[in-house]
């Protein structure tokens, strides 16, 4: 009865503090970006989020009925329902639109695996400007929330899709072969790649590139490896448009944060240009994905390029526990112990610390617990200072470490927050 089901869990106490910490600083970066807040609901339409939509799989969705026999589904994805909302409200606006959201997703996930059904995510999405200058200023934006969270060791690898998609389209390869190649390179089994691609009626050039794309990983220099394998236009499109992504982002300062796989072409298939996770030590999923998608707005109406990313909170909040990346609280807290006599004198105090912006807790002391079990009490709870009401007008001082133990007027102590 008390425990969970697969895939979620319990958090509170420091951990949860630290997330809601994370997801603030965060928050606080998106908006000066100039990302306005946006908000949709838990649950939508399956329509949203089908295969035609190139969200995630049916299987993985949580499904239910309204009373209508309507299907409706937990959000696996933001972005969709983000395209919906842009659709529905900004269907004439032709310049920029920034918006950013923060929430969980759902998704079943295969069992036994150890992964979250349940994720807190938090991230933004830029309509309408389909430059490169757009990709890199995304980018940025990834990099300033890591740095906000407190991660300092972390890598943005980024990809081009349409590098992929031009060489596949060259040469005219069946979507049912097309299809088998994409599940082997999203693994990254190009062991296996390489043996089923020797099977098939696929021309020697196409062979030769796609045995290639385990080796196009890494700086900047890995681009001109790209460029001389192929003459297909739509591939080296791609290949310059990161180099223009590249350049931008050292005007940011933050190259050294990036590097290249010209493999990675992730999982939903709405994405049509660059694409991008970002890692970390300690943890084995990335803690941001993102991406271009041109195309998925005009699923819902409207024709608009566009560009995003999320951020897992979950993971990033993993990986700096496990990189034990220490959080401080810089919050001013404060325990009040008084008697029933103090009552009022104690209640008064705790409203005029919070009024200066201080955390005040009032426990009434019982005669089954010492001072010394109170003073434990605050240890464990993070606790500033301790305050022990002596009488209407006088309070007993104590610090955390225990180095300060006085006795002051309230009026006094007060005026000197």
């Amino acid at each position: 009865m008390l425990s969970t089901p697969e895939g979620v869990r319990d958090i509170y106490g420091a951990e949860c503090e630290r997330k809601h910490y994370i997801i603030d600083e965060i928050q606080k970066v998106l908006h000066l970006y100039g990302n306005k807040d946006i908000e949709t609901p838990t649950f939508e339409y399956f329509g949203i989020f089908n295969s035609d939509k190139g969200s995630a799989p049916s299987n993985e969705m949580y499904k239910f009925f309204d009373r209508d026999n309507n299907t409706l589904v937990l959000r696996p994805d933001f972005t969709p329902s983000i395209a919906r909302c842009v659709a529905k409200y900004f269907a004439d606006e032709v310049l920029p639109i920034r918006l950013c959201y923060k929430g969980r997703t759902f998704a079943s996930t295969e069992r036994h695996k150890g992964k979250l059904a349940e994720i807190t995510q938090i991230g933004s999405e830029l309509i309408n400007d389909d430059s490169s200058a757009a990709d890199a200023e995304t980018v940025a934006c990834v990099i300033d929330c890591l740095m906000a969270s407190g991660l300092k060791d972390f890598q943005i690898t980024i990809g081009e899709v349409d590098y992929y998609k031009g060489i596949i389209e060259d040469a005219g390869i069946s979507e049912k072969v097309r299809n088998k190649i994409q599940d082997y390179i999203q693994i990254k089994n190009f062991f296996g790649l390489s043996e089923y691609i020797s099977e098939q009626n696929i021309p020697e050039d196409t062979i030769r590139v796609l045995n290639e794309l385990s080796s196009l990983f890494g700086g900047i220099d890995i681009l001109d490896k790209a460029e001389s394998l192929t003459n297909n236009s739509r591939s080296l499109e791609a290949v310059d448009r990161l180099r223009k992504v590249y350049t931008a982002l050292k005007f940011y300062g933050y190259e050294s944060y990036v590097s290249f796989d010209l493999s990675m072409i992730n999982g939903y298939d709405y994405y049509t240009g660059i694409v991008f996770s970002g890692y970390t030590y300690e943890v084995g999923n990335p803690v941001v994905k993102g991406g271009r998608y041109n195309n998925l707005l005009s699923q819902y109406g409207k024709d608009a390029p566009s560009i995003g990313f999320s951020i897992y909170v979950d993971e990033l909040l993993n990986g700096l526990m496990r990189q034990d990346i220490p959080y401080i609280n810089n919050k001013k807290s404060a325990l009040i112990i008084y008697t029933i006599e103090h009552q009022e004198a104690a209640v008064m105090l705790a409203t005029s610390l919070r009024k200066k912006g201080i955390i005040a807790q009032l426990i009434r002391k019982s005669k089954r617990h010492d001072e010394d079990e109170y003073m434990t009490y605050s240890d464990i709870y993070d606790v500033g200072k301790i305050y022990i009401m002596q009488s209407v007008s006088t309070v007993r001082i104590i610090s955390a470490d225990r180095s300060v133990d006085e006795e002051k007027n309230i009026e006094d102590m007060i005026n000197e927050l």
